[in-house]
C-alpha cells in the first residue's frame, strides 16, 4: 500500500495513526487471508514504535486501533450494508478498490460505533487518509461522499 509515507513523520494524533493502522491491517487480512488477531498482533509486535524508510513512525493509541480493527471484524455484514446503501446501483462493494473498501468499513464502523466522535471528525480522518493513498481527488471525494451519507443513515 502506498501513501504511508505521509504518516511516518511525528506530530499527529494518535487516533490518526490508529485510523491509518486499523486501515492498513483490514487491507492486509483481506489480500492475506490472516485473522484479526494474529494481524493485530503483527503490528503491535513489529509496526507500533517503529520506523518506516528511516523515518520514525508517530505515536498510535493502540486500544483504539484494536478496538476499530476488531470492531470491523466483528460486524462487517452490518458495516457492508451501510456502505452499500450509499454506492450507486451498478456498484458492488467488491469492486472497489481494496484500500478504499478498508477505509469505507472503518470509517463506517466508527460512525456506527463511535457516537462520542463526531461524524465531521471521522470522516474527514478517512478523507485525508484517501489523500495520502491515491493521487486523484476522485478516491478522497468518493470516500467523503460515501461515508456521509452513510453518518446521515446511522446517527439520524
Amino acid at each position: 500500500m502506498s501513501g504511508s509515507k505521509a504518516w511516518a513523520v511525528s506530530g499527529r494524533q494518535d487516533r490518526s495513526v490508529a485510523r491509518l493502522a486499523a486501515v492498513q491491517a483490514l487491507y492486509q487480512m483481506e489480500v492475506s487471508g490472516a485473522g484479526v488477531d494474529a494481524v493485530v498482533r503483527e503490528f503491535r509486535d513489529h509496526r507500533f514504535g517503529g520506523d518506516l524508510e528511516g523515518e520514525p513512525l508517530a505515536a498510535a493509541d493502540e486500544a483504539f486501533f484494536d478496538e476499530l480493527t476488531h470492531g470491523v471484524v466483528a460486524h462487517q455484514a452490518e458495516v457492508d450494508r451501510a456502505v452499500a446503501r450509499r454506492l450507486a446501483k451498478t456498484w458492488r462493494l467488491e469492486r472497489i478498490d481494496a484500500t478504499a473498501r478498508a477505509m469505507l468499513r472503518a470509517g463506517a464502523w466508527e460512525l456506527a460505533h463511535r457516537r462520542d466522535i463526531p461524524a465531521e471528525i471521522v470522516i474527514d480522518e478517512y478523507v485525508e487518509l484517501a489523500k495520502a493513498f491515491f493521487e486523484t481527488e476522485a478516491e478522497p471525494k468518493f470516500i467523503n461522499a460515501a461515508l456521509d451519507g452513510v453518518a446521515r443513515d446511522v446517527r439520524a
